[in-house]
């Protein structure tokens, strides 16, 4: 069975809009975007570099179209991002939206049903990039295998969260853990089943 695997860059306080520029996002009058820009450094580049190794995509809507409307014309910086396969699980394209045909390799779904049946597929494990409120959906449906956080030193106290409404109990084991120069926190947990609970101390 195919992993599913979230990679986000988030604040100390759970914020993960907009991390890469002033533009990427600002829905909710958002005004923060580009807040991981003053933090980059080579440790950091190193690990994004490894998780941007070709992989198969799965993208909310808001998400989706942001990439498609970018990576096609960048893909120098992202080797194998156009020959991925993008699952973007949205109801809201219609047939003729120039997004619907305009990146290839994409495969709309409709349904949590569906991405239950992608994972369940032959092939490599499935990325999920942005996508707060699939992320959610993931969440709440314990469909996610592992969590790969790149945790900056701020808070921005709004925008879009990571952990949000229907997050269930579930139990992540650490297997890998990096901290750079300028104090940001790289975490890579895999789920490791039902919340144990004890008395401290006995």
């Amino acid at each position: 069975m195919r992993k599913i695997i979230i990679i986000s860059m988030i604040t100390m306080d759970g914020v993960m809009q907009a991390p890469g520029g002033p533009e990427e996002d600002t829905s909710g009058v958002f005004k923060y975007g580009g807040w991981t820009a003053p933090y980059q450094d080579e440790v950091g580049d190193r690990f994004m570099e490894k998780q941007m190794k070709p992989a198969d995509y799965l993208l909310g809507r808001k998400t989706y179209e942001i990439w498609a409307s970018y990576w096609p014309e960048h893909a120098d910086s992202w080797p194998g991002i156009n020959e991925g396969t993008k699952y973007v699980l949205s109801g809201a394209f219609e047939k003729s939206d120039p997004l619907v045909n305009g990146w290839k390799n994409t495969v709309f779904l409709k349904s949590l049903a569906e991405i239950e049946n992608i994972k369940k597929l032959n092939g490599s494990d499935i990325q999920v990039w942005g996508s707060s409120k699939l992320i959610q959906l993931l969440l709440k449906n314990d469909l996610v295998d592992e969590l790969r956080l790149i945790i900056f030193p701020l808070t921005l106290g709004e925008g879009k969260k990571l952990f949000d409404k229907g997050t269930i109990p579930a139990a992540f084991t650490l297997n890998e853990s990096i901290v750079t120069p300028g104090g940001v926190i790289i975490a890579c947990y895999k789920r490791a089943g039902d919340v144990q609970t004890g008395t401290v101390g006995s």
